[in-house]
């Protein structure tokens, strides 16, 4: 028979067992594989292309994760396609799964190794280290960025999930303005391709709104974003 100080001394083990000389944290260690609390939080931007995401993330001066990184390449099978070439507005072209674990190392360690991605030649062509220092909120910008609203806040990363809204004769001109410059597409694509994103757009904010996201001006975006800080 046992007695006090050598009971004292016993801890019940999870299998019926007794332990000897287990202490306190012992009992209450953290468990092999839990997630721990993410040391900051992000805030996932979508919008039309050609909405102002970019600009709006310069003027913050946050660390920013750019989600057109993770398209797939354009010779992976199954790409969906319009307007004669790769969908690269449709989900399906986009690897979710990638950016989601990407943007939880970001949170959680403060540093991850993300995809290059070159829109011209619609491939990958390398990988760079990130790594957000001491921020308190990260930026995940991309027109699929709403595709990661459920995910985030079920990880307990998400701080705010933004869809920005400009009209749409504005949108269009931006957009076509930036592909040209950057040649992204022959010219006569993206003129084709804008004119259809023009008339989809309103369906496209549906969505994302829908998935969580809620639809600011650019200059009221920038505000909510701040006042995290």
């Amino acid at each position: 028979m046992s007695g006090p100080q050598e009971a004292e001394g016993r801890h019940a083990r999870p299998d019926g067992r007794e332990a000897a000389g287990l202490g306190q944290e012992a009992l209450f260690a953290e468990p092999r594989g839990a997630r721990r609390p993410p040391a900051r939080r992000v805030v996932l931007l979508t919008g039309p292309s050609g909405s102002g995401k970019t600009s709006m993330v310069r003027r913050l001066g946050l660390p920013v994760l750019a989600l057109d990184d993770f398209y797939r390449d354009g010779d992976e099978p199954g790409l969906p396609h319009r307007f004669g070439i790769v969908d690269w507005d449709d989900p399906g072209s986009w690897d979710a799964g990638r950016a989601l674990d990407a943007l939880e190392r970001l949170c959680r360690e403060g540093e991850a190794d993300v995809p290059v991605y070159d829109i011209p030649t619609s491939r990958r062509t390398g990988t760079v280290h990130l790594s957000v220092g001491t921020a308190p909120v990260v930026l995940a910008e991309g027109i699929f960025a709403a595709d990661l609203v459920a995910a985030c806040r079920e990880r307990s990363l998400l701080a705010d999930a933004i869809c920005l809204q400009r009209p749409a004769a504005v949108t269009f001109t931006f957009r076509l303005l930036r592909d040209l410059a950057e040649a992204r597409k022959p010219p006569h694509v993206l003129v084709r391709r804008g004119l259809g994103l023009a008339r989809a757009e309103p369906a496209l904010r549906q969505r994302w709104t829908s998935l969580g996201c809620r639809p600011l001006a650019p200059a009221d975006a920038e505000a909510a974003v701040r006042a995290l800080l």
